[in-house]
């Protein structure tokens, strides 16, 4: 636990520099980087022979997409239909992805031994990620830099505090058990703690940020959906691992495991938000 907070300490505030300090072209090559990691870590769900291999259709997948979409990036509010249609392919991926890890074991039946759709499965939960926090990022930036900055680590701030809310709700108060076959300590309780803490951190933050929204239940509905599919983007990374037979998605932070242990709640919160913010508000 110590290790865990020494790292947390140093990490933060870094992460936090990054998002607000970096030119945009170093912020995608340094998140470009990150999610080059995720992948690597991602081979060990897919199994059937050599890491290297499998790496390599994402490798050239993610590398044809920064090609082809970035210079679309309009640096406004108003994304491109691809970048709209690559987010709206990405929300119907995390509704089915959160039903197959709250049925698990069932669920496992139909993808546990096909290579092609966990390699899909990959792509569907790194690139768009990459994408969402590109896309919000960049926002505005032409004329206020760290705008689309408040925006990423607004989307932090929701989910980190959800994380934290739902712990101590769920210790507090837990009964109900979302998917024990996945994560036995995640409960319905803690999911609403969860929830609460962060509409109220966002109510907070989208004041202070600046950040609008079309109107108040929009603004509520946005976060609810953002804060629920954090939680279970988490539950799917914990049931690929199960599957998989391992406990951590590596080593790389001392105390908190791989990348995908740290993103895996961000991967699906970032596509979501980012979707529903672009569309709807």
């Amino acid at each position: 636990m110590k290790q865990r907070i020494i790292t947390a300490l140093i990490l933060a505030p870094l992460v936090i520099l990054g998002i607000f300090k970096l030119p945009l072209m170093a912020f995608v090559i340094t998140l470009a980087v990150v999610t080059g990691i995720g992948f690597w870590e991602w081979t060990q769900f897919i199994g059937g022979g050599s890491r290297i291999i499998s790496m390599v259709p994402a490798v050239i997948l993610g590398g044809g997409l920064i090609a082809y979409a970035y210079p679309q990036i309009s640096f406004t509010h108003t994304i491109t239909s691809f970048h709209q249609s690559l987010l709206a392919i990405t929300f119907i991926w995390w509704i089915w992805a959160s039903y197959a890890a709250i049925s698990f074991p069932n669920s496992v039946l139909c993808w546990k031994d096909k290579l092609k759709l966990k390699h899909l499965f990959g792509w569907l939960t790194l690139l768009p990620f990459f994408w969402s926090v590109v896309l919000l990022r960049s926002e505005g930036i032409e004329s206020d830099f760290s705008h689309g900055a408040k925006l990423v680590l607004f989307v932090c701030l929701i989910v980190w505090t959800a994380d934290s809310a739902a712990y101590f709700s769920g210790r507090s108060f837990g009964k109900r058990k979302m998917a024990p076959a996945v994560s036995p300590n995640k409960t319905i309780e803690g999911l609403i703690g969860g929830v609460i803490g962060a509409l109220i951190v966002a109510w907070l933050f989208a004041q202070w940020f600046d950040i609008h929204f079309a109107n108040p239940f929009v603004m509520a509905v946005t976060i609810l959906l953002t804060v629920v599919f954090s939680v279970l983007g988490d539950l799917v990374e914990s049931m690929f691992k199960r599957v998989a037979g391992i406990k951590d998605s590596g080593n790389i932070i001392p105390g908190h495991g791989g990348i995908l242990d740290r993103v895996d709640s961000l991967t699906s919160a970032f596509p979501v938000f980012a979707f529903l913010y672009f569309v709807f508000n």
